[in-house]
This record gives structure tokens, C-alpha cells and sequence, in this order.
């Protein structure tokens, strides 16, 4: 099952269309016979003559529709299909509609022809459970099987692979296991697509099994544990041959120079694997294809031929090892809508010609060496440009102007380069911007550029911290605008001030984050009315006075059963996650490193969906409240570096999901827990504390102190008896106790925060 658990769905359904597609062509072709295949031939012909083959098609398949249900099947035919029916579980939906006696063309998913003989089986998606039976390869007429999306499991039955009848077979989507064995197909064998993608098949890749099949035209096998070298003669005699997916796999070795050979091919997609070596010159001979894909393998080596692929529409060669220049013959590519080359070792400057391809909707560039000025593209050509990724790279000058003509632009991010100067209001002309990602640059003017961003309607997520060094943070008089703005990071920037009032009108914020500054001052008591917020982060200031009771009241944290808040942004996120997804962070309060006094708050205890609390590094005095014990939900926990005294609460054993606790350096006393999750902490975890005694500290308890432990924990043990039987006396059930769930992490797609 860890082949499920390591890739995300988003990369597995984006198959799912290119095949169906595929699929679907054939399908069409297969119903219509002729009749379709000479409308294509015919379109040029006048309007009227179209029309009637319009027509003809639809009578014929309607006569087809027609004539199926008044068929009945034929008894071999109905004995293939129990016998398939015997090997799924007793659970299945198909238990109620396939009935011995009745006809097998009315069964669910079932489609005859006129002859009573099954030629379409179409039962993805309906939850069946057990093994594909070997007898579904007696159905000599049976052109198309579609079982994906269920849970089927075991292996492939060899009879599938090898039938002369069937043109589509569709089991992605499985639990299918075991390998393929080299079996010799028949040149008599009529399969054009094959999709067994996303399910557990491990082994050699059965290049002789596909031998025969002339008609091949897409083949995809990604999501699997395949092993062993890429085919190198798969496109032999497979004149029809057009899709290859052989992603997320275990393949290794070189690219097959016989790959060039493959003259049809419009789609390769071989990404996620071990592949090392470079992209073979003859690839580039392939001019057919549209959709080339090598992410995260070990490529090196150069693009300097990329510009004879003319059609291509997708190029996607991430996380590898490549270098040199981006080539200006990039220009070519017209009909270029994605280009992603993020995570690699390029270097240079952006050429000019990339301005020609006036399709681009997505540039992914980020986490390389190129350098040089942005303005050398024209960006005013590229007005379906939707994604541009800049991250991490040398670039210098300014934001160019020519970037605001981009009126289509959903997400930007340039963040970790050297750009410089104020932000222009020219950034406004971007009205469908929703992600700004301008952290960790040399801008300048903070009171400028958040009232030019304000103005923005569409913008949800903003990060530019990083910049504006040593600046005041500013505070309107008047502050309108940010509707929408949904996570805001202006932190590491050093600036002065105190936190601002107009952050009280941002009534959509859910994430916060300030820290690293040298803000000053108390926490605002309007901080209860962000209503959303769930994620704060203050920490590294010089905050002072008492945390504010206003804190303990924010909605969202104090419900641990309210639905997780989910933000989707257009980010390119870690080399696992694919482009457009999200990361979860989670519910928090980081106070630490400030200097606030007073008590913890006993009111923090209602609070109950936080998920890390941090209130390290500050001047805390007085016990560690009881009521933290109430926070069930608490992953992380940490009250270093404080003056608390007191004994540690063994109200704090019910944080059964603790993985991180720190309460070093403070002035508490008494025996360490045993229970729950104490048993995991380092000693690191309580060091600075010389009065706390336990077996694996340097002060052991002496036998008071542990009598002690005992009778509290004879007190509890008692109060939860009483408990129960009160709950019996009432309700008649016994004792009703429910365990969070941990699994409340919040979609917050902020990626590395930049």
C-alpha cells in the first residue's frame, strides 16, 4: 500500500483525462464503424451533405441502442460473466442486478450486440471488491473493458492481455498486484489502449507481451513499482503508437536512443523514476510530439535541440541535474503553454525569444542559477501567462513593467533573488492575481507598497517578507482594502512599530505571520475579531505585557470539531507535491522569543483545535496551568526558557498526540509524569529545571516524591470510577470516551512560507 500513500492523487487523476481521451476516440470509432471515419473525411464537403451524415450517424446509433436491450444473450456468454461475478466479494452492488435468470445485455454495465454477444463492460467506479476472473477472456466479442476505480486486487489475468477482440482495456485505478509474464501476443490482436496505471504491479516491463500489438496506440502503466531499463523497441512496428506514460515507477538506466523511432508519438511522460544519463539527440527527431515529460530523475546534459520539437505544447523537466542556457531556438515553440524546468542546475539569462511563445500559460523556473534581468522578456506577448515561478535564482533590476500587462496572471513568485526598488502601481493591472510571492528581495518603501497592494480585490495570499530592512511597519489612519487577502507574511524584514490596527480590518486573514521583526508593545485586544485566524506567528520581537484574554477567544481555535478551513493557491510546491496543490499547516499560537510577563492564562485551555503552542523565551511566571491538558489535539507543546514553578500537571498525560515537549530552563519541581507520552520526551526536554526529580534525570525522587505520584494517580483512577458510574446511573451506556483525531492539519499552501 505504500505505493498509494507516496503519491499524491492530483498527479495520478491527470491520466485519467489524457487516456479517456484516447479512449474515447476509439470508442466513438468503434460504434460509428465507417459512418464516423467519413464525416472526418467528408468535412470539407458542403454544409447540407454534412448534416445528413450527422443524421445517419445518430440513426445508426440509435438503432444500436435500439436493438440491444430487445437482444438476449447468449448462455456462454452469461456464463463468463457469473463466473467473473463469483470471483468479486458477496458485498458487490452487481449481486442485485446480474441475476442468472434473467438477460445479461439489461445487466448493469452490460452492452450487447445484435447477436447477443457482450462487446462493452463498463463498471468503473462502483466499489468492487476481489479478483478479475480469466473467464472474461472467453467473450470473443468484447471490444471494451472499463474496471477502473474500484478495489480490485490480485493480478492481471494473462487472457485479458492476450485477447483478440478487445481494443480498450481500462483497470487503472486498483489494488492489481504481481508481474507480468512474457507472454507472446498475436499479430491478429486488435488492442489500441491499455491502462493499467495506479495500481501495485511490480517486475520487469513485458516488453514481449506487447510485441504483437500492431494497433497499439496508448499505453500507460505509471503509478506502479515497474524496475528494470526503459523498452527500447516498444514503437516496432506500431505505426499507430501515440501515448507512452510509464511515470512513477522504478525505472533506471539511460533513455533508449531507439525512442527516436517512435515517428507518431505525441505524448511521453517519464517522469518520477531513476533515470540518469541525457536526453538522446534522436528524441528531439520525434517532431510529433506534443507532451514531453522526464520530472525528478537524474538527467543532465543541455536543451540545446529543443527547438526541433515544434509541437510541442508541454515540456516538463524538473528536478534533475541539467544545465546550460535555455536555448533562444526556444522560440520555435509555438505552441508551448508549459514550460517547467524548476530544480536544476541551469544558469544564464532568460533568452529574449521566450517572448514568442505567445501561448505560455505557466513558467516554472524556480530553484536554479539563471541570472541576469527579467525585462529582457517581453512579458506584454505573453498575455495567457497564468503561473510564473522565479523563485531562488540570481535575478536582478526591478519587477519589469512589460509583467503588468499579464492581465491574466493567477499566481507570481520571485522571491529569493536580488530585485530592488519600490513596487509599482502598475502591479494592479494584475486583476487576477490571488498569490504574490516577493519575499527575501532588496525592496524597498513598506508604507508604499502595502498601499498599492491593498487596491488588489482578487489577491489571497501575500508574502513579502524579507525586504524593507529596518523599516517602520506602518499604521493608517484610514486603511481600506484586502478583501480577500487570506494569509499575509511580512516577517524577517527587522521592522519597528508596534502590530498594526489595520490588520483588524482584514476580516478574511487566516494565516498571520510577523516574527523575526522587532515589533514592540502589547498584543491589541481586537485580536478576537479576525474571526478566521488560525495561524499566528509573532515570535522574535520585542512584544511585551500580559497575554491578552481577547487571544483566548478566537474562534477558530477553540472549536477542535469544526471543519478544517481549506486554502487552495496556485503554488509549485516540494519535488512530492505536484504544481497546484496545497501543504497542511497547522492550527497555531507562536508567541516564543518576546519579552511577555504574567501569568499563563487558564483560559487557554479552551483553545481545544490548537495543534502547536509555543510560548518559549519570554518572563511566563506562576504554574503551568491544568487546563493545557484539555488541548487533546496538542502535537507540539513547548514553555521553555520562562520562570514557571510549580509541579508539571498530570492533567498534561491526556496529550496522547505530544511529540514535541520542552520545559528546560524554568524553576518547576516534583516528579516527571510517566504516563502517556512522557515516556518519549528526551531528558533535554526538562533539563534547567534542578528541582525536577525522575529515574533519568540527575535528581532522583526519593520515595515521598514517588508516593506522591502514586497517590495522585490513585486519585484519578478513582474520580474516573465515579465518573463512569454516574454516566451508567444516567445514561445506561458506561463510559463513553472518544479520542481525537490528529489528523486536523489545515491546508495553508504557503510552501516554504516564501
Amino acid at each position: 500500500m505504500k505505493k498509494w500513500d507516496k503519491r499524491n492523487a492530483g498527479s495520478r487523476y491527470s491520466h485519467v483525462s489524457q487516456y479517456s481521451v484516447v479512449g474515447a476516440l476509439y470508442s466513438r470509432m468503434a460504434w460509428a464503424g465507417p459512418c464516423c471515419s467519413m464525416e472526418k473525411t467528408m468535412q470539407p464537403l458542403k454544409r447540407p451533405k454534412t448534416i445528413h451524415i450527422h443524421l445517419l450517424c445518430v440513426a445508426l446509433a440509435l438503432l444500436l441502442f435500439l436493438a440491444s436491450p430487445a437482444t438476449s444473450c447468449k448462455e456462454e456468454e452469461k456464463a463468463s460473466l457469473l463466473g467473473f461475478l463469483d470471483g468479486l466479494s458477496q458485498n458487490s452492488r452487481l449481486t442485485t442486478s446480474w441475476q442468472n435468470d434473467t438477460n445479461c445485455c439489461l445487466w448493469e454495465g452490460i452492452i450487447c450486440n445484435i447477436n447477443g454477444a457482450v462487446m462493452d463492460i463498463s463498471l468503473a467506479s462502483i466499489g468492487l471488491e476481489g479478483h478479475i476472473s480469466p473467464s472474461l477472456g472467453n467473450l470473443t466479442s468484447l471490444l471494451r473493458l472499463n474496471l477502473s476505480s474500484n478495489s480490485l486486487s490480485g493480478g492481471l489475468p494473462p487472457e485479458l492481455l492476450l485477447s483478440s477482440s478487445i481494443t480498450v482495456l481500462d483497470v487503472s485505478f486498483n489494488k492489481l498486484n504481481g508481474e507480468f509474464h512474457e507472454l507472446q501476443s498475436t499479430p491478429e490482436s486488435g488492442m489500441k489502449v491499455i491502462n493499467i496505471s495506479s495500481n501495485l504491479f511490480t517486475g520487469y516491463f513485458p516488453s514481449t507481451t506487447l510485441g504483437g500489438m500492431k494497433n497499439l496506440a496508448a499505453l500507460n502503466m505509471s503509478n506502479n513499482s515497474f524496475t528494470g531499463e526503459l523498452p527500447s523497441m516498444l514503437c516496432v512496428e506500431k505505426p499507430f503508437f501515440m501515448v507512452l506514460d510509464l511515470s512513477y515507477n522504478q525505472f533506471h538506466g539511460r533513455i533508449p536512443t531507439e525512442l527516436g523511432n517512435c515517428s507518431g508519438l505525441r505524448v511521453l511522460k517519464v517522469g518520477h523514476n531513476q533515470l540518469n544519463g541525457t536526453l538522446p539527440a534522436e528524441l528531439f527527431n520525434v517532431t510529433s510530439l506534443e507532451h514531453l515529460s522526464f520530472p525528478n530523475n537524474h538527467l543532465q546534459g543541455t536543451l540545446d535541440n529543443v527547438g526541433k520539437l515544434s509541437n510541442l505544447v508541454i515540456l516538463d523537466l524538473g528536478w534533475n541535474g541539467l544545465n546550460g542556457k535555455i536555448p533562444n531556438s526556444i522560440g520555435q515553440l509555438k505552441r508551448l503553454e508549459e514550460l517547467h524546468l524548476d530544480n536544476n542546475n541551469m544558469s544564464g539569462e532568460l533568452p529574449s525569444a521566450l517572448s514568442n511563445c505567445s501561448n505560455l500559460t505557466t513558467i516554472i523556473l524556480k530553484d536554479n542559477n539563471f541570472q541576469g534581468e527579467l525585462k529582457r522578456v517581453n512579458f506584454s506577448t505573453l498575455s495567457n501567462l497564468r503561473f510564473l515561478d522565479c523563485r531562488s535564482n540570481k535575478f536582478t533590476g526591478t519587477i519589469p513593467e512589460s509583467l503588468y500587462s499579464c492581465s491574466n496572471l493567477i499566481a507570481l513568485r520571485l522571491s529569493f533573488n536580488s530585485l530592488h526598488g519600490q513596487f509599482s502601481s502598475g502591479i494592479n493591472n494584475l486583476s487576477s492575481l490571488r498569490f504574490l510571492g516577493l519575499s527575501h528581495n532588496n525592496f524597498t518603501n513598506i508604507t508604499s507598497a502595502l498601499q498599492i497592494l491593498s487596491k488588489s480585490r482578487t489577491l489571497a495570499l501575500l508574502l513579502i517578507g524579507g525586504n524593507f530592512k529596518h523599516e517602520t511597519m506602518p499604521d493608517y489612519d484610514t486603511f481600506y482594502g484586502f478583501e480577500n487577502l487570506q494569509g499575509l507574511a511580512i516577517n524577517e524584514c527587522s521592522l519597528y512599530g508596534h502590530l498594526p490596527n489595520w490588520l483588524a480590518k482584514l476580516k478574511n486573514l487566516r494565516g498571520l505571520l510577523l516574527d523575526n521583526n522587532k515589533l514592540s508593545g502589547p498584543i491589541p485586544t481586537w485580536i478576537n475579531i479576525l474571526n478566521l485566524l488560525f495561524y499566528l506567528d509573532i515570535s522574535n520581537n520585542n512584544l511585551t505585557g500580559d497575554i491578552p484574554t481577547e487571544l483566548m477567544e478566537m474562534a477558530t481555535l477553540k472549536s477542535a470539531h469544526s471543519d478544517p478551513i481549506i486554502l487552495k493557491f496556485p503554488i509549485y510546491l516540494k519535488p512530492f507535491l505536484q504544481y497546484r496543490t496545497t501543504s497542511g499547516f497547522p492550527k497555531m499560537l507562536n508567541l516564543g522569543n518576546n519579552e511577555f510577563t504574567g501569568v499563563i492564562p487558564p483560559q487557554i485551555g479552551q483553545l481545544q483545535a490548537l495543534l502547536t503552542l509555543n510560548l518559549s523565551f519570554n518572563n511566563f511566571r506562576g504554574e503551568i496551568p491544568q487546563s493545557i491538558g484539555n488541548l487533546t489535539n496538542l502535537q507540539v507543546l513547548d514553555l521553555s526558557y520562562n520562570n514557571l514553578t510549580g509541579t508539571i500537571p498530570s492533567s498534561l498525560e491526556r496529550l496522547h498526540f505530544l511529540s514535541k515537549f520542552n520545559i528546560s530552563s524554568n524553576d518547576l519541581e516534583g516528579p516527571v509524569p510517566t504516563g502517556g507520552q512522557f515516556s518519549t520526551f528526551p531528558d533535554s526536554s526538562f533539563f534547567g529545571n534542578p528541582k525536577l526529580c525522575s529515574p533519568t534525570l540527575m535528581h532522583h525522587c526519593n520515595s515521598a516524591e514517588a508516593a506522591s505520584v502514586s497517590i495522585i494517580s490513585t486519585e484519578q483512577y478513582i474520580d474516573k470510577v465515579i465518573l463512569a458510574v454516574a454516566f451508567g446511573m444516567f445514561f445506561g451506556v458506561g463510559v463513553l470516551y472518544d479520542q481525537m483525531v490528529l489528523s486536523r492539519y489545515i491546508y495553508f499552501g504557503l510552501g516554504y512560507m516564501n
